[in-house]
């Protein structure tokens, strides 16, 4: 059991630091656009091409393939073999990439109607670009419908490095475009370059998926029985991953109306910003817990199943909460330091900063939602994400029109924090009702003891700063408060017996003690 706990430790750990080294280039890729392009015209128009793509995919596809593939794939796998598996698989590829090619057509047949859908306060120049970009880009749609199928099969053979690691690929090849090619071929090479990535993404897993043993068996049959249970599954999963796609396209929407359309870029670039910093530990915690998640739903075992569940999200909170707290004080020094510079001026700084800063509120629904939404899917239930998914849509519209005209970007992060609390709420509590509720009294009180500390953090990593503002560069200005905040978490955490820090202490001592022995 040891020994199994510590392979899983590792596996874990080497997914951060994979996912670390792409995040980390991820933040590059984006500063390249901000200082290159910054708020402008075509940065603007370019966001909203690249949008587009992606919410087709993941409004369909993106969640779906791996919340339904891995469930049936792992059930099969199971009751009648890896070679069933794998015939399963490659007609559940087939079925998705001709699906996304008919998307990938019809996008670029009505590329115009749809920007105008989705920034309807673009000027007809900024919407012409933003149709020309979104023709070139719309193929991403394919190449990702099938580098997220290899995901799923990977994962579901237990290979998460390989997955984790298809960013780096993207983004070194958008990274070097930069480097190399942008002066010269402008912002429509740049939507080559990302079209390219999107293809690397999937070419980069085929050795690991050869090296698993995995055959590409080709048919297509829409009525099998196991592909039966996809289509069963396929609607609500879809509807519950719509959340996120569907809310930043309402943001994007009313943040075109703003600043001659820059809200869109604002939204845009503190949302990445935002994603990549509760990422970088959320998504790779929740990937490798949802195959495991998966094979005990089908045991029919409810108290692993809760424990794991309860385990993870507690995991995951201790992070999340002082990040969040972390986000909201420091939004100003993160902003300027990562994408400040070249076109990206003192105004870029503040509408994007202020995005972020209230976007951050919402950081530890959107986790709630995110794990808890494995969880349903693992057990192929849909009914409640799918309700979830909808209120969530409804209200982020809702706050959006009464928040935005007098709060502007800020009215928009806070409809979306909303959204995300509220969606994370909707899925928890029915919980309770399947055996896998984790909000028993301990859980809360633990979560109030991290949202204590993580004020107090916030208000020494504040007061650090305001003694720094004016007096010390960006780096230090940036870094110190942080330091502080992390190191008052941190004694108050041992103060308050958290798990997380006293597994972190015991394993220091023993370390420690194994070394003077």
């Amino acid at each position: 059991m040891e020994k199994k706990k510590r392979s899983a430790a590792f596996t874990v750990a080497v997914m951060m630091v994979i996912t670390f080294g792409g995040k980390l280039l991820g933040l590059v890729r984006d500063r390249l656009l901000t200082v290159n392009y910054g708020s402008g015209m075509e940065a603007n128009a370019f966001l909203t091409a690249s949008r587009i793509p992606r919410v087709f995919f993941d409004t369909v596809f993106s969640s779906a393939i791996a919340a339904c593939l891995i469930p049936v794939m792992g059930e099969v796998m199971e009751k009648r073999g890896k070679k069933e598996a794998l015939r399963f698989a490659g007609n559940f590829m087939t079925v998705m990439a001709l699906i996304c090619a008919v998307v990938t057509v019809l996008g670029v047949i009505f590329a115009k109607p749809l920007t105008y859908f989705f920034a309807d306060g673009y000027d007809a120049m900024t919407a012409g670009l933003c149709a020309e970009l979104t023709r070139i880009m719309m193929p991403t749609v394919f190449f990702t419908g099938i580098a997220f199928s290899f995901v799923g099969i990977l994962q579901s053979f237990d290979e998460f490095n390989v997955p984790a690691a298809i960013s780096l690929v993207s983004n070194i090849a958008v990274i070097l475009y930069y480097l190399l090619f942008n002066e010269k071929f402008g912002v429509f090479g740049l939507a080559v370059a990302f079209l390219i990535a999107w293809a690397l993404q999937a070419a980069v897993q085929i050795p690991a998926l050869i090296k698993k043993g995995f055959r590409y068996y080709p048919s297509l049959s829409l009525t099998s029985p196991d592909m039966k249970k996809v289509w069963k599954l396929l609607l609500p999963v879809m509807v519950s991953t719509w959340v996120l796609p569907l809310n930043q396209t309402i943001n994007s929407k009313f943040g075109s109306r703003l600043f001659d359309g820059a809200g869109v870029s604002a939204v845009e670039y503190a949302f990445n910003l935002y994603t990549i910093i509760v990422g970088l530990f959320v998504f790779q915690v929740t990937n490798y817990i949802f195959p495991r998640l998966s094979r005990e739903s089908a045991s029919g075992d409810k108290n692993a199943l809760r424990d794991t569940l309860r385990s993870t999200m507690h995991t995951t909170l201790f992070v999340v909460i002082p990040l969040t707290a972390g986000l909201f004080t420091m939004a100003g020094p993160i902003v300027s330091f990562i994408y400040g510079g070249g076109k990206f001026d003192a105004f870029s700084i503040e509408i994007t900063s202020r995005a972020l800063r209230w976007m951050s509120l919402g950081m530890v629904g959107y986790t709630v939602q995110y794990v808890v939404a494995r969880a349903y899917f693992a057990g192929q239930a849909g009914a409640v994400p799918l309700a979830a998914g909808v209120i969530s849509i409804a209200s982020n519209a809702a706050l959006c029109a009464l928040l935005t005209p007098r709060f502007d970007v800020a009215g928009i992060a806070v409809a979306s924090a909303a959204s995300f609390t509220i969606n994370g709420a909707v899925m928890a509590i029915p919980l309770k009702k399947r055996g896998a509720g984790f909000l028993d009294r301990a859980f809360l009180l633990d979560m109030a003891k991290l949202i204590f500390a993580a004020a107090v953090m916030a208000l020494s990593a504040w007061g650090t700063l305001k003694m720094l503002e004016g007096r010390a560069g960006k780096l230090l200005t940036l870094a110190f408060p942080v330091a502080v905040g992390a190191l008052v978490y941190a004694l108050l955490t041992v103060i308050f017996k958290i798990d997380e820090t006293r597994y972190i202490l015991d394993k220091l001592r023993r370390k420690t003690g194994g070394e003077r022995n």
